[in-house]
């Protein structure tokens, strides 16, 4: 039976350290400019907006250098806020289009996501990257573009990814049979899984020693080290 997959990104199809070592260095260094650049502009100066209000309802500066300042201590921190990630999305664009980088996939996943594509199954993205971010990774890895394979992402807007809700909303847009199979969701992250079952989705521990010490206990989640070993 076909059925819905959805997948993590980081530490689930590809490498932590690419996001760590690449793309956040990349961003807190190109960051200044490419507001100097671009703020603006209606989709940059949205989300610099947001920061702004934030800031403000803290009783916090406000100005533009302000919220700089703000993002740039987010990324040092990793916060999964998402405004940064949209921010983000926007500047990865133009390393990504000048060839500065691809993203890295793991082979296994490469071929798994190929495979379930080929045998009818429908796979989503939902990552705490913005959807913009999402697509520039897909669509410019060291494997070629693997954008075509997806049918649907979705980030933090729907929700934090250790809420069962965002879970349940991701699962009314997939617009499920009756009888359809529970989606998936594969994910390194046991507090996402947790949630997701909470929300009726079957649950894939990726567990890759690359990434993580290995671990003990899933929580009941199945557990693989590779996406080669999973058999739907």
């Amino acid at each position: 039976m076909k059925r819905a997959i959805v997948i993590d990104i980081e530490g689930t199809v590809g490498s932590i350290a690419f996001v760590r070592t690449v793309l956040f260095p990349y961003a807190q260094k190109a960051l200044p400019d490419w507001i100097a650049r671009h703020g603006t502009e209606p989709e940059t100066r949205r989300w610099l907006t947001v920061m702004a209000d934030e800031l403000r309802a803290a009783d916090r500066p406000s100005d533009d250098a302000a919220v700089l300042a703000a993002l740039q201590r987010y990324i040092e921190e990793d916060r999964k806020h998402t405004a940064l990630k949209a921010l983000q999305g926007l500047l990865w664009e133009d390393g990504y289009r000048q060839g500065l980088y691809r993203a890295h996939v793991y082979p296994d996943a490469v071929a798994a996501l190929r495979s379930w594509h080929a045998d009818g199954h429908r796979l989503y993205v939902y990552s705490s990257g913005s959807v913009a971010a999402q697509r520039l990774f897909f669509d410019h890895t060291e494997h070629g573009s693997l954008l075509s394979l997806f049918s649907g992402f979705f980030d933090t807007e729907i929700g934090g990814k250790r809420e069962p809700a965002s879970y349940q909303r991701i699962a009314a847009q997939l617009d499920l049979g009756p009888s359809a199979q529970h989606p998936l969701f594969c994910s390194d992250v046991l507090e996402e899984l947790d949630a997701a079952r909470s929300a009726d989705f079957e649950t894939l521990l990726v567990d890759r020693p690359q990434d993580h010490p290995p671990r003990t206990d899933s929580r009941g989640h199945r557990r693989v080290t590779s996406l080669a070993e999973l058999v739907l």
